[in-house]
């Protein structure tokens, strides 16, 4: 197979791999192209476009919640309301924040080092959360008091830096202001539509000249978007399973391996 494509899929299934776990899918495409050699802005706006594949796999997997949701709405049912608000009042945060320091961020994405440093402060962050967390009181997205949900949103926000993972800082946010596990995920998850729709449609609106290049075309794009859905779509499931049971430590341990890790190759190399 040409070399091309197999960079296509390489970046497709990490970015299924990596969206929703809390070890930051961005922090991974932008050392994969130090790793493969490959000039990252040339691909930067078909790394945009894969991530709304990842996202089409929460939508399909949650069909049936997003249904009831929408059905309640139209019944005014409280619970539908709350729920809707919740996601709404956590997603303004990043708005806000996104929109004024779009710029500065966009510097930050030039930097490996950056993201195997989040990496690795990351992962013991997940650590001591985990640790000290002691109580879990709110066991669905509508039962989050409104309070907790804007403390949610800031600490999102936090994955503004390369590497410190979105789902992760919003997990791990969740967490520390009494979440219970499963509940905590899903709400990085749902979160992660309207988020990651505002941040695509503002890279489009800034950069939609560069969607496709003569290295990155719509077939590279499609094939990326398909096999991005497809790894999310399995991950997912496994991974609400797997934090049920045995908590987020695996994720910390592997943030803090593959931090080092990348922090020495970049020096040695």
């Amino acid at each position: 197979m040409d070399m091309h494509y197999l960079t296509v899929i390489l970046l497709g299934i990490v970015e299924g791999l990596t969206e929703f776990l809390p070890v930051s899918s961005t922090g991974h495409l932008i050392l994969a192209s130090e790793l493969l050699g490959y000039d990252a802005s040339v691909w930067a706006m078909f790394n945009v476009m894969i991530q709304l594949g990842a996202i089409l796999a929460v939508v399909v997997l949650y069909w049936r919640t997003f249904w009831a949701v929408a059905m309640g709405l139209l019944r005014l049912d409280p619970v539908s309301i709350r729920f809707v608000r919740n996601l709404l009042v956590a997603f303004i945060p990043a708005v806000v924040i996104g929109l004024a320091l779009h710029d500065y961020i966009d510097t930050l994405l030039g930097s490996p080092r950056v993201v195997a440093c989040a990496l690795v402060v990351g992962g013991i962050a997940i650590l001591v959360i985990e640790r000290l967390i002691k109580e879990q009181r709110f066991h669905g997205i509508a039962d989050i008091p409104l309070v907790r949900v804007i403390g949610i949103g800031f600490i999102q926000c936090l994955a503004m830096v390369p590497g410190v993972s979105r789902s992760g800082a919003t997990i791990m946010g969740a967490l520390a202001l009494g979440v219970e596990r499963r509940t905590a995920a899903e709400f990085s998850f749902f979160l992660a539509i309207p988020t990651m729709l505002g941040a695509s449609t503002l890279e489009l609106l800034k950069k939609g000249d560069q969607l496709t290049s003569a290295q990155v075309g719509w077939d590279s794009i499609a094939l990326g978007f398909v096999v991005s859905f497809i790894v999310a779509l399995l991950v997912i499931k496994w991974f609400v399973g797997l934090v049920s049971r045995h908590g987020f430590a695996p994720f910390a341990w592997y943030r803090i391996i593959a931090g080092i890790g990348a922090l020495v190759w970049l020096t040695l190399r």
